[in-house]
């Protein structure tokens, strides 16, 4: 191919990316000045309506884009609607959006320095940069991470490959490597987590895939509102050590899933200090108070944690895939190092390049770190904060709504910015309300009107508002409140 041919190759690809990028902007656009939150209708009228056509001869690109608008984004959900409140699925920052154009046409690979020269230097700076805002010291390191469930993995893999090492030797006295000879036999039935009755269920998917099972998961009964219990924590440990069971770690939750629950860490730990207990905190949701002005103080613990994982698709307001794994020791990244000389040879190694593969359960892994790079560089903290102090706020001022209007029942008060409420006509049994709860919920998203959570509270089907978008005012959750009533026909 000659010099000429090349240089038009190139100006015919920058020329067609510009184009298609800006159709796909323009049906963005167009998508989001919608105002309806979903389209609606039943999963069966949404199945009928998708048909893949990978056929031998393709459609061309702009025809292939154009029924991608029409099947996809026009059957989608507004994760932006004011009233889309189901689930910690946040709406996403303009700089979020903007630094995906340039992770996806850059194309980073984040397992070796020579994939990812520039992105892997960021990725560092931004890591030191969480370990510091946590609480976390010289020494500590992190990784970006596919999001909760894969740092909560890292951190119970990392906490079991430590304890063993520290228990068990090999037959010429060495530590015993996981890595290298898996499980001693006599761990299956020793090593267990203790967590919360509230903890993420990933806890329980972790253990599976540690090969320990869903039977090494103790869960600690928890108080009124969702925290984990510490004199019940306290009585299982010592339960535990006189049985000659090994309670590898202790998953503290900061943020459940449902009532945004923070457990209190610093008593945690000191029952972890006593027993010798890895400490692992599931800062997914409530990892977001790092940058709050009002409430920061009540991740008070957080940096005596051993490893943290925060999730930054959730209230720091990231497309999704976005997380973090923080290790107040980075040391223990050895239990994970694979050398492959293609990716991390010794002599990399010896000459400091900084291979990331040796931090992460991934191989080739996005230059997502960018996400969050940009938001903070573009908003700052003060301004960041802000808008997590707004969801707070705004579960509270709903709660006391709810609080005043019969037949809604509150069901616990708001810790972040979750509201979990209950319609509770009088005269109606719980079995019946139950099913009130959970029809009110279907035919709201079935119009398309509403998206609201249903989840269960003490035994009882519940419904939940989780107020991530800074955009939502008071008047709409006050609207949707007279939506729901208005519904149930009370």
């Amino acid at each position: 191919m000659s010099t000429a041919q090349q240089t038009l190759l190139c100006a015919h690809s920058a020329t067609d990316y510009r184009q298609q990028m800006q159709t796909a902007v323009d049906a963005v656009a167009l998508w989001l000045r919608d105002p309806q939150l979903y389209p609606g209708g039943s999963l069966d009228e949404l199945r009928a309506r998708i048909r893949f056509q990978g056929g031998e001869h393709g459609l061309g690109l702009p025809e292939a884009l154009a029924r991608a608008v029409d099947t996809f984004l026009h059957n989608s959900l507004k994760v932006h609607h004011p009233l889309s409140v189901a689930h910690l699925h946040c709406p996403t920052l303009l700089a979020s959006q903007v630094a995906e154009v340039l992770i996806n046409a850059a194309n980073q690979s984040m397992d070796s320095w020579d994939q990812s020269p520039a992105a892997s230097l960021m990725e560092i700076e931004l890591v030191q940069w969480l370990c510091r805002l946590g609480g976390y010291g010289s020494g500590s390191g992190g990784v970006f991470t596919s999001g909760g469930t894969q740092s909560n993995l890292m951190g119970l893999l990392l906490a079991r490959d430590a304890w063993v090492a520290r228990h068990w030797q090999d037959e010429h006295g060495a530590a015993w490597s996981v890595q290298e000879r898996g499980l001693p036999p006599e761990a299956l039935s020793r090593l267990k987590v203790l967590c919360s009755e509230q903890a993420h269920f990933s806890v329980q998917k972790s253990m599976a895939l540690l090969g320990l099972g869903f039977q090494a998961v103790v869960a600690v009964a928890s108080d009124a509102e969702g925290r984990m219990d510490t004199a019940a924590l306290a009585q299982c440990l010592a339960d535990m050590d006189a049985r000659g069971d090994m309670p590898f770690c202790v998953v503290a939750t900061a943020g459940s899933t449902d009532a945004g629950a923070i457990d209190p860490l610093s008593d945690i730990r000191s029952l972890c200090n006593a027993y010798g207990n890895w400490l692992h905190v599931d800062a997914a949701w409530g990892g977001a108070l790092l940058l709050s002005a009002q409430h920061r103080a009540r991740l008070a613990g957080l940096e005596t944690a051993d490893s943290v994982t925060l999730d930054f698709h959730k209230q720091f307001f990231q497309s999704i895939s976005c997380g973090a794994f923080l290790l107040s020791d980075a040391a223990h990244f050895r239990l994970l190092r694979y050398q492959a000389e293609y990716l991390n040879s010794a002599y990399d190694a010896e000459h400091g390049v900084p291979n990331l593969v040796d931090y992460s359960l991934q191989t080739t892994r996005r230059f997502d770190a960018l996400k969050l790079w940009l938001s903070v560089e573009a908003l700052g903290t003060e301004a960041y904060g802000a808008l997590i102090d707004h969801g707070v706020r705004l579960a509270q001022q709903a709660a006391a709504l709810i609080e005043g209007r019969a037949p809604l029942q509150l069901l616990l008060p708001p810790q972040l910015a979750s509201v979990l409420f209950r319609l509770a006509p009088p005269g109606l049994d719980d079995a019946a309300a139950d099913q009130l709860n959970q029809t009110v919920a279907d035919a709201l998203f079935a119009r398309g009107v509403a998206n609201m959570g249903v989840t269960e509270v003490r035994g009882r089907r519940a419904l939940k508002l989780t107020l991530l978008n800074p955009t939502t005012t008071l008047d709409d959750v006050a609207a949707l409140l007279d939506t729901v009533c208005t519904e149930a026909a009370l």
